[in-house]
């Protein structure tokens, strides 16, 4: 799996310009659909035709798009000025390489006069090696966008770390589920959401297209194993977690037992998560037209929204099953 997922994290997706991940999830995924599509906003929608006598509407969705910024001004000494694209962790990302869709390179810094610990946006710029505004604007444009470099690697044992595994570990995991599927009892579809980082909005309008019976959403969530972090009753390497709340969702009951009673008979080892902030594309997946039956999984993550986000592969390999054995399963 980790070559798989590493294929998924080098392309570019920031939010609003997710075209270069679409296409290679797109065609990951293709050979195991029935048909594939990008609607109007950007979402891509593989579906799967259930052959049960009375299909429901079964969803699933991981956001392909990552966290970024967009050039938004060039001095006359060819610094360029960025405006944020989710939820920047600026102490996290302080010089880092940054590449543009273009493949011009630069390193993210913060101006030498302020203060060591304030990380606010406006005290950032990218530095492309430009030598005036008019050498930088040959190389760069208003408007065009960056990230901070991709990178995954292995640690010990079944862990990696990188970016942007938030959330193209979730992207991988519908993948692998439709991969893995026996069967597909319900009609199914594996949605890959965009601008998600910056308001859940790919999962609104997507939801409100399908307006499917069941839904789970699958993204990244905390750790608690960490030298002096919040209490959280989630650890890597001990299994997938299903959530139980976050800060914009409580999740159905009849979900979580069904997540539960599959990971059971799988013999895959869960944990439950509580989370006191945030949120993921869950909460537009329960409010969708008249609403369903939704729930998450979420893969235990130590240093989120940073170049070194850490996971353990056996907790992703556990929700990849469950994933699969709700394919399998016949919902009333």
């Amino acid at each position: 799996m980790f070559t798989q997922l590493k294929k998924i994290v080098m392309p570019m997706g920031v939010s609003g310009d997710e075209g270069d991940i679409s296409a290679v999830l797109a065609a990951e995924i293709a050979p195991y659909v029935d048909k594939v599509y990008n609607d109007a906003l950007g979402n891509l929608i593989a579906f799967k035709k259930g052959k049960g006598k009375k299909p429901k509407k079964l969803m699933f969705a991981a956001h392909m798009d990552e966290i970024g910024f967009m050039a938004s001004y060039i001095d006359e000494k060819g610094f360029i000025r960025v405006s944020r694209l989710g939820g920047i962790n600026y102490q996290a990302a302080s010089f880092s390489e940054v590449i543009f869709k273009n493949g011009t390179k630069g390193v993210l810094v913060p101006e030498a006069r302020i203060p060591q610990r304030d990380y606010r946006p406006e005290n950032y710029y990218v530095d492309i090696g430009a030598k005036s505004k008019k050498d930088a604007m040959r190389r760069v444009k208003i408007g065009d966008t960056c990230r901070v470099a991709p990178s995954l690697f292995k640690l010990a044992g079944s862990r990696v770390a990188g970016r942007p595994i938030d959330d193209r570990i979730g992207c991988m995991m519908l993948a692998e589920a439709a991969k893995a599927a026996a069967s597909f009892e319900n009609d199914t579809y594996f949605v890959f959401t965009v601008q998600e980082e910056v308001g859940v909005r790919g999962a609104k309008t997507s939801a409100f297209s399908i307006t499917p019976d069941y839904a789970v959403a699958v993204d990244i969530g905390g750790a608690g194993d960490m030298p002096s972090c919040a209490p959280l009753a989630v650890n890597l390497g001990e299994g997938i977690a299903i959530k139980l709340k976050d800060a914009m969702v409580i999740c159905n009951p009849k979900m979580i037992a069904m997540m539960k009673e599959i990971a059971e008979e799988e013999k895959v080892p869960y944990q439950t998560e509580i989370l006191e902030g945030g949120g993921t594309d869950t909460c537009m997946l329960q409010q969708a037209a008249g609403g369903c039956i939704a729930g998450a999984l979420s893969v235990p993550t130590r240093y989120g929204h940073s170049a070194v986000e850490v996971i353990d592969m056996n907790d992703v390999a556990g929700g990849i099953r469950i994933l699969a054995g709700l394919c399998q399963k016949k919902l009333n």
